[in-house]
C-alpha cells in the first residue's frame, strides 16, 4: 500500500492506494485560514499535523490492514508558504500562505533585480517565497534574525513525518530562489534576501526517497517496517502527477479555490514578462508552464456568501445549457490577480448591471469571468510557445457542466472529464510514494486516467463569447487606476 498526502489551504487529504494503483480509501482533516489584515493570509503550521493526523486516523478507522501494509508516502502541498523555523525546530510565526498578497511592495523589489527572471524564469510574485522573507526582515527583524530553516508547508509535514530538512525541484521552484534551468538553490538570489543555502532544505527529485517515517508514527498508525517518504510534489506537479500530464504538450484546467491552466515540457521555456510559471515538474528532466488565477471557485465562494445560497444552488439554477452572455462582466480579482497581470492590488467587479440583472445572471457572470482568466492564461501560455489542444478539467469546480460547458467555449478547445475516480493531488503523491519506494518506472506509473466524456466548445456561442471575452479584456486596464 502506498499513501498520499496532500497539505491544502482549506484542509489535509489522505489518501491510500495499492500497488496497482486502484484507490483503497481516502479521508480527510479540515484547516481554516486566518487573515488578521487586508490581503494577509496565514496559518498555523500545527494545525498542519493536527489536520494529517486527523486524516490519517480517519484512514485506520476504516481501512487499518491496508494502512499497516504501506511501503511508500508521497507528499504533495500548497505552495509558496513561507514556514519559519528556529534551531530547535520551533515555528516562529505562523506560516505565511500562497495567497498573502502583503509583501508586494518587496516583490517588485526583487523582480527589479534582473538576476531573478534570469535565474528562475519567472516574475518575482507577491505570493512566492522570497519576497515573504524579504517582508519579515523588514517588519519582523526580531523573527528573521532566528530563522534556521525555512521550509515549504508540505516540508514541514515533512520533518513531523521524518526529522529531515529535504523538499523538491517542483515546490521550490515557486520559492524564487531556485535555478529553475540547474534545477539547484541559487546562493546569489538567496544572498539577495539576506539568507544562505545552510537556510534551504536539501533538495531531491519528487520520485526520490527524501526521508522514512519515524518509528513512533509508525508504531502510532499500526506500520511496521520501514516505510520510505518520496520527495513528492507541489500541489498542481502532484495534480498533474495523478492526471498523468506528464508528457510534453498534455494539459489539465484545475477549478480549485485558485485556477490553474497546466501544460508539461520537455524542456524549460521561461518567459517571465507574459506571467506564465515556468517550474521544474515532479519527474527528473521536465519542466511545465502554468498560468494561475488567485479565485476561482473562490469567486464562487464569495458569490455564494453574498447571496446566502450554496454554491451548488447556484449552479443548479442556471442550469447546464450554456447561454450566450448578457453582458454583464465579473472581474474575479477578489484577491489580486497573477497571470497576466502579476497585480496584488487590483480588486474584483461586477461591469453592466441593470434592474434585469437578476441573481442567476450575476451567477453566469462569475462563471464566465473565471472561464475569462482561464482563456487570459491560455493567450499567456501560448506566448511562451506551450500549444494546448485539449485540458482534462479536474477540482471541485469541474462538479459543474455549465462551468466546463463556460470554459470549453471561451477557450476554444474541447474539455475532457476523467472517469470516475479522483485523480487530484493526494493521488499524485501516492503514486510518487509508489515510485519512490519501488524504483518504478514514472512515465510508467503516472498514466492518464480514462476519459468518460469531453465537453466540446459551443460553437454557436463562440462569436458571443468572443465579444464577451473582448469586453473582458478591456476592463482590466480599465479599472486598474481607480485600484492603485
Amino acid at each position: 500500500m502506498y499513501l498520499g498526502l496532500d497539505l491544502g489551504t482549506s484542509g489535509v487529504k489522505a489518501m491510500l492506494i495499492d500497488g496497482d494503483q486502484a484507490i483503497i480509501g481516502s479521508a480527510n482533516g479540515s484547516l481554516d485560514v486566518s487573515r488578521p489584515h487586508s490581503g494577509w493570509s496565514e496559518q498555523e503550521p500545527s494545525h498542519w499535523v493536527r489536520a494529517t493526523e486527523e486524516a490519517v486516523a480517519g484512514l485506520k478507522a476504516k481501512h487499518p490492514k491496508e494502512l499497516a501494509a504501506v511501503k511508500g508516502i508521497g507528499l504533495s502541498g500548497q505552495m509558496h508558504g513561507a514556514t519559519l523555523i528556529d534551531a530547535a525546530d520551533k515555528v516562529l510565526r505562523p506560516c505565511i500562505l500562497w495567497n498573502d498578497t502583503r509583501s508586494h511592495v518587496e516583490a517588485a523589489a526583487l523582480d527589479a533585480d534582473p538576476c531573478f527572471r534570469a535565474l528562475t524564469g519567472n516574475i518575482v510574485f507577491p505570493g512566492f517565497t522570497a519576497p515573504k522573507l524579504a517582508w519579515v526582515e523588514k517588519h519582523e527583524p526580531d523573527v528573521f534574525a532566528r530563522i534556521a530553516k525555512v521550509l515549504l508547508p508540505k516540508d514541514y509535514l515533512r520533518l513531523w513525518l521524518t526529522g529531515d530538512y529535504i523538499s523538491e525541484m517542483s515546490d521550490s521552484a515557486g520559492t524564487s530562489w531556485l535555478d529553475t534551468g540547474k534545477r539547484a538553490w541559487s546562493s546569489d538570489l538567496l544572498a539577495a534576501t539576506h539568507l544562505s543555502r545552510e537556510q534551504m532544505p536539501a533538495l531531491v527529485e519528487g520520485t526520490e526517497q527524501a526521508g522514512t517515517l519515524r518509528p513512533e508514527l509508525a508504531t502510532q498508525w499500526g506500520i511496521s517496517g520501514n516505510v520510505v517518504v518520496a520527495g513528492g510534489a507541489g500541489d498542481n506537479a502532484a495534480s498533474a502527477c495523478g492526471m498523468g500530464t506528464v508528457s510534453d504538450g498534455a494539459a489539465f484546467v484545475s477549478l480549485g479555490t485558485s485556477g490553474v491552466l497546466f501544460a508539461a515540457n520537455g524542456s524549460y521555456l521561461p518567459k517571465p514578462e507574459s506571467a506564465v510559471h515556468a517550474f521544474c515538474h515532479a519527474l527528473p528532466n521536465t519542466w511545465h508552464q502554468m498560468g494561475v488565477i488567485l479565485s476561482a471557485t473562490d469567486a464562487l465562494n464569495w458569490h455564494s456568501g453574498v447571496t446566502g445560497k450554496s454554491a451548488a444552488d447556484l449552479t443548479g439554477e442556471i442550469g447546464e445549457t450554456l447561454k450566450a452572455p448578457t453582458g454583464v462582466t465579473f472581474l474575479p480579482y477578489l484577491s489580486g490577480e497573477r497571470t497576466p497581470h502579476n497585480d496584488a492590488v487590483i480588486r474584483g467587479a461586477f461591469i453592466g448591471l441593470e434592474h434585469e440583472s437578476s441573481r442567476v445572471v450575476l451567477t453566469q457572470a462569475v462563471l464566465e469571468g473565471v472561464a475569462f482568466a482561464i482563456r487570459d492564461n491560455l493567450e499567456a501560455l501560448r506566448s511562451a510557445g506551450t500549444g494546448i489542444s485539449r485540458v482534462t478539467a479536474i477540482g471541485g469546480g469541474s462538479r459543474s457542466h455549465y462551468w466546463l460547458a463556460s470554459i470549453a467555449t471561451a477557450l476554444g478547445v474541447p474539455v475532457d472529464l476523467p472517469a470516475d475516480g479522483d485523480f487530484g493531488a493526494a493521488f499524485g503523491a501516492a503514486r510518487l510514494g509508489l515510485i519512490a519506494a519501488t524504483g518504478a518506472d514514472p512515465i510508467a506509473v503516472c498514466t492518464p486516467p480514462v476519459t468518460s466524456g469531453t465537453i466540446e466548445p459551443v460553437s454557436a456561442l463562440s462569436d458571443a463569447y468572443e465579444d464577451a471575452y473582448r469586453r473582458y479584456r478591456a476592463l482590466y486596464p480599465a479599472i486598474k487606476s481607480l485600484a492603485h
